[in-house]
């Protein structure tokens, strides 16, 4: 295996919230060592290693992004991570040892894979003790963009990522002439579990976007005093924010893009007439990205690894553990800005394709604040006041339903809340959850057929299966919002991003490009609700945490619907391990294949999952301060 060197300099750079200021100086005046975490310049990129046999050490390593000296957590030294390019078809050899103080692990997200070198610690792996090593070894079964992340209490919101790059054993359906990764992260000064806490004291610690007194004026001209006072009751009463879109900002956060502050910015060379394929991950912590490259059209040629029919656009939106391939074909000896906008507007990662590192690309304005709507809320606009009776829960139980009706939850037997300790991952042991009383009554079954799906269409089986209704464990004071009328959303491009004249990606856009690989029609489906307390900041699955909440079954070999609801007012990247998502959108002979599949505000969703891997599995958000409470363990036998 070749070797890689590390530079001894570092140009450090001081980010003022947004945009940064660059600055010069080294660590050593810190206290720190001198050593640098990228490449001398920008441009020379994160570390690459190829092969089939790899050594990482986990380790701490002096970072400055922002002025303040702080420490992440590294592999080889390095953040991002180092590249990792495999083949498909060979089996590879990682051997990983840990220097940290704590215990560690690695988790090869999206990968398939035998479960004991999945990563997971306390599902069929120990993780990494201090001074051990542990070697994954698994056959590379698959090709694309991938990455690989710690799976151990926070570390990954500290630095612990890295891009997977796998090549394929028959050449791809496209061709580009040189490709670049793009990896967007979010960096923050303050210790995670600081962040943490805060969140847990008061959850809009961060947001500083809350709406003022000259927007109420500007709501009254636009919309008339009756209808802006009567909205802005509604959001009173549930004592919840329009602007709530991202838990942890740019308050706090410095958004990079391969390791580089917006103050520096990464670069990428081409040449006039060029293909360059642009493989973005999201590897943040929180963030979710609005991704747009001003003056070039990208086509879209693979989502979350797998190949898709290509699809042309102008932007898309990047969900936290997805990753999207686009090519785009410059055609003036110019540059151009890759430009990543956080979803709530707070802040960006900034990169650069040029043909002369001397070239750099005019930086367009941030979006305005996006502001939730009824729709988000999973509402009606005739719910808008229903029976909110002065608190800061939501308590639809009283509401009259047009689309639902009265909803018997008698037969929904689940476990209470309770605490889980997240730094370990220690999972619980086998159970059942039974959903075979999911027998929805809403003026019979919910006909879903007449669900307005916009460009997709109707959901064909999906739509046709009986409604999905809220379980007894999603009343209390853990939840204080349920969906009352949520839809399939595929076509929308989600808040912020509609109608703002550009072509934006939505998952309607997604046809796998080869025919879908298990084309059997569900024989069973799960419901699972997503739930929380956004004041409290709790987050749960059908108003259950982790920790209370018994695995999921799967028989081994069967085909499994999965129906999600998001009750809440958050975007959530939901990931289940060791098997395909296979996203429902309307098309039968050409699904997507996901690992993680973004359920929007109020809405559902639905996707195929086929339980060809034994073992026990991890599924939850892949927002690190979501996680502790949602997740489930996933048990296939």
């Amino acid at each position: 295996m070749k070797k890689q060197s590390f530079p001894k300099s570092i140009n450090p750079s001081r980010r003022r919230f947004v945009t940064g200021l660059a600055m010069g100086g080294v660590l050593a005046g810190f206290g720190f060592k001198s050593q640098s975490l990228f490449a001398a310049a920008p441009q020379m990129g994160t570390p690459e290693l190829r092969g089939n046999d790899f050594d990482l050490s986990i380790g701490k390593q002096a970072v400055n992004f922002t002025g303040a000296p702080r420490y992440a957590t590294t592999v080889n030294g390095s953040l991002p991570a180092p590249v990792l390019r495999f083949k498909e078809g060979e089996t590879v050899s990682l051997r990983v040892t840990n220097t940290l103080a704590e215990d560690s692990s690695i988790h090869w997200h999206g990968l398939i894979l035998p479960p004991e070198m999945d990563g997971v610690p306390g599902l069929s792996f120990a993780g990494i003790k201090p001074g051990e090593t542990y070697n994954y070894q698994f056959k590379v079964t698959q090709s694309g963009t991938y990455w690989y992340h710690s799976h151990s209490g926070f570390q990954e919101q500290t630095g612990l990522y890295g891009a997977i790059v796998i090549e394929p054993k028959e050449p791809p359906p496209y061709t580009y002439d040189r490709d670049y990764v793009v990896m967007l992260s979010d960096w923050t000064d303050e210790d995670p579990n600081d962040v943490y806490a805060k969140l847990k004291k008061m959850s809009h610690y961060y947001n500083f976007n809350e709406r003022t007194l000259n927007d109420t004026w500007k709501d009254i001209k636009e919309k008339g005093a009756e209808a802006t006072f009567r909205e802005r009751e509604m959001w009173n009463v549930m004592r919840m924010s329009q602007t709530d879109i991202s838990d942890v900002t740019g308050y706090t956060y410095s958004f990079l893009i391969n390791g580089v502050t917006p103050a520096e910015g990464w670069k990428g060379l081409f040449k006039k007439g060029e293909k360059i394929l642009l493989r973005f991950i999201n590897s943040a912590a929180m963030t979710f990205f609005d991704v747009r490259i001003p003056g070039l059209k990208m086509t879209v040629v693979a989502a979350d690894g797998q190949y898709v029919q290509p699809v042309s656009i102008d932007e898309f939106r990047i969900g936290v553990a997805e990753t999207y391939d686009v090519i785009v074909e410059p055609e003036h000896d110019m540059a151009y800005t890759v430009f990543a906008q956080a979803i709530d507007r707070s802040g960006y990662a900034r990169g650069t394709l040029t043909p002369d590192y001397s070239l750099t690309g005019e930086v367009p304005a941030l979006d305005p604040v996006p502001l939730l709507t009824h729709t988000d809320m999973g509402m009606g606009m005739d719910h808008s006041m229903h029976n909110m009776g002065g608190t800061s829960q939501m308590d639809h139980s009283q509401h009259n339903m047009q689309s639902s009706a009265k909803m018997d939850h008698s037969q929904h037997n689940m476990k209470s809340s309770g605490k889980m300790d997240h730094s370990q991952h220690n999972m619980k042991s086998s159970g059942k959850m039974d959903h075979s009383q999911h027998n929805m009554q809403s003026s019979g079954k919910m006909d879903h057929s007449q669900h307005s799906m916009g460009a997709v269409g109707s959901m064909n089986n999906a739509m046709q299966s009986p409604g999905i209704k809220h379980a007894d464990t999603e009343y209390g004071p853990h939840v204080d919002m349920r969906a009352d009328d949520p839809q399939y959303r595929l076509d929308d491009p989600g808040v912020g991003l509609r109608n703002n004249g550009r072509r934006v990606l939505t998952y309607a856009d997604l046809k796998n490009l080869n025919p879908t690989p298990d084309p059997r029609d569900p024989t069973r489906e799960i419901d699972l609700h997503l739930t929380g307390n956004m004041s409290r900041y709790m987050w749960s699955i059908n108003g259950v945490k982790y920790s209370d909440a018994d695995p999921i079954q799967m028989k081994y070999g069967e085909r499994v619907r999965i129906n999600f609801v998001n009750d809440t007012m958050m975007n959530h990247p939901m990931h289940l391990h060791g098997m395909w998502s296979d996203l429902e959108t309307g098309d039968d002979k050409y699904i997507p294949r996901k690992h993680t599949v973004v359920v929007q505000p109020g809405a559902k969703i639905s996707y195929r999952v086929t339980a060809d891997a034994k073992g026990k599995w991890a599924y939850h958000c892949h927002l690190i301060y979501h996680m502790l409470g949602m997740f489930r363990e996933v048990h296939v036998s």
